[in-house]
């Protein structure tokens, strides 16, 4: 049972990871074609379906013409409380 356990908190792990990876390169200006924007294609791939449902419920932050997605924090406060609750048990 504790190696199910470790495995599923190094999943959660990673998973946390990915998102705050997606998060930092969101920042940054990418052009088509270059090393930092395929990985951020592959971390919005592996990320976007878990961050869409948080989306759904989660309206943008609007500032004048720019916005802020929630989502992400959302997710993270999430897989944060479940990596926290497994480490528990």
């Amino acid at each position: 049972m504790g190696l199910i356990l470790t495995l599923i908190q190094t999943a959660l792990t990673v998973y946390i990871f990915i998102i705050v990876g997606r998060f930092l390169l969101s920042w940054v200006p990418l052009r088509s074609g270059t090393f930092a924007y395929r990985v951020y294609s592959v971390l919005y791939d592996a990320s976007e379906p878990y961050l869409s449902i948080f989306r759904r419920y989660l309206p943008l932050v609007r500032f004048g013409n720019a916005a802020l997605d929630l989502s992400p924090m959302a997710g993270l406060a999430v897989l944060i409380l479940a990596s926290l609750v497994v480490g528990a048990l």
